[in-house]
């Protein structure tokens, strides 16, 4: 297997970072590598398991297929791990960041069939691996990675201006938000999801390393918990203890109308892609846990045992925002569900993939905790539209903080070994 570090030999670390030799030795890795996976980043689908053992090496051995109409980590079923890094761009030619984008394609393929990038073990004792080796034999773990761009991207830097989709650009200025510039942002994401936090970790780590010549980490977040339920998925709980996904986008028919991208972005390469909200939620953990459970319930619309909205008594009883009891409506018009429902908003939905984060103590020593929000759709304003609802009138904003926020145009799926994400860019 190449060496992601050595694209052919005799051909220096330094010069493969720069000129059009390096360019042609991409273009050749890119197709070497993603042609040796094509067979091996087929699904799987393991037999339902009958001990520990077998769920975990069932777990252990799923994969997603890289190639597709679509990327994988939209609508695929949400993982329990999450590990979310945007990037800035250092490179300073496009012919550098034409490398990256081939480079970081191939190795995506590799990764997520639960291969290494490189030699984890090199044959000579002074030869650098070229896998950080923390996910040998962890098989792939259900790993997926998504590549999306930022709206800098297509500044005057790279030349890409006449790439970029219609209206496309950084979020605007939103009640509720206390954003920290170290936090918002990027010219690039990468949105890793496994079974297995190490695999998704290194995932990203091994991205980062083979372009660091090229970009820096601008801001990552590790999450520990899905937030978010996918199709014949249970609903999981945020950290302030509510069933949270219940009515999220989970059939086709939703996903071709809220989410996929088609020719209203004027761009090819966006057909068949989304757009990713990324916004990073402080949660005030210690002053929600002080809060009386008919208050938290009326904040959020639902029971926190069921989840029921307070109109039923099942989680996935439709919500009747017309009820009433004792003359006053039983779900608050102020409450969050009432106030993101696709019935109060002229249909608008979009697909949440969110999860639970915990970062330690803040300054003060409190809890810094809260919910990693993710979400894709086929317009960004169709998070905005409800997110300007929700920083406005939602009860629940005394109890959380926006502290970081970036928006990115995630392409299309690529159609086979040999192609990678941004091509269309330099043709």
């Amino acid at each position: 297997m190449t060496e992601p570090t050595e694209p052919t030999a005799g051909v220096s670390r330094r010069k493969f970072f720069s000129g059009s030799a390096a360019l042609a030795g991409a273009g050749g890795m890119a197709l070497g590598v993603a042609g040796a996976l094509a067979s091996g980043a087929a699904a799987s689908a393991p037999t339902e398991p009958v001990s520990d053992v077998e769920r975990m090496a069932a777990r252990a051995t799923l994969s997603y297929p890289f190639y597709g109409e679509h990327q994988g980590g939209i609508d695929t079923p949400p993982q329990d791990h999450l590990v979310f890094t945007a990037f800035d761009v250092t490179a300073t030619s496009p012919t550098e960041l034409q490398l990256v984008l081939a480079k970081w394609s191939a190795a995506m393929a590799e990764m997520t069939s639960g291969a290494p990038v490189g030699k984890v073990e090199p044959g000579r004792e002074q030869a650098i691996p070229g896998d950080t080796g923390e996910a040998t034999d962890m098989g792939p773990q259900g790993l997926t990675l998504t590549l999306g761009f930022g709206p800098s991207l297509f500044d005057d830097r790279f030349g890409l201006a006449p790439f970029k989709p219609a209206d496309f650009a950084q979020l605007p200025a939103m009640a509720g938000e206390s954003l920290d510039p170290a936090l918002t942002g990027g010219d690039l994401c990468i949105q890793a999801c496994a079974n297995d936090p190490q695999v998704a970790y290194h995932a990203v780590r091994n991205l980062a390393r083979m372009a660091r010549t090229m970009v820096k980490t601008k801001w990552t977040v590790l999450g520990f918990g899905r937030a978010s339920a996918g199709a014949n998925q249970t609903t999981p709980r945020n950290l302030m203890g509510f069933k949270d996904g219940t009515r999220n986008v989970k059939d086709a028919v939703d996903l071709d109308a809220h989410v996929w991208v088609g020719e209203e972005a004027g761009q090819p390469w966006m057909v068949g892609g989304s757009y990713l909200v990324a916004r990073k939620i402080h949660m005030l953990i210690e002053t929600w846990d002080e809060d009386t459970i008919g208050d938290q319930q009326s904040i959020f619309g639902r029971t926190k045992g069921e989840g029921a909205p307070l109109s039923g008594t099942r989680e996935h009883d439709v919500p009747d925002f017309h009820a009433t009891v004792a003359g006053a409506p039983a779900i608050a018009p102020d409450s969050h569900i009432a106030l993101v429902a696709h019935e109060n908003n002229g249909g608008t939905k979009i697909l949440r993939r969110g999860y639970n984060f915990t970062d330690g103590l803040d300054a003060v020593g409190r809890l810094d905790a809260g919910l990693m929000f993710l979400s894709f759709q086929k317009n960004p304003e169709q998070f905005a539209t409800l997110q300007r609802k929700l920083g406005s009138s939602d009860r629940l904003n005394e109890y959380i903080r926006h502290v970081g926020s970036g928006v990115f145009a995630v392409p299309a799926g690529l159609p086979a070994a040999g192609s990678y994400y941004g091509k269309e860019f330099f043709a």
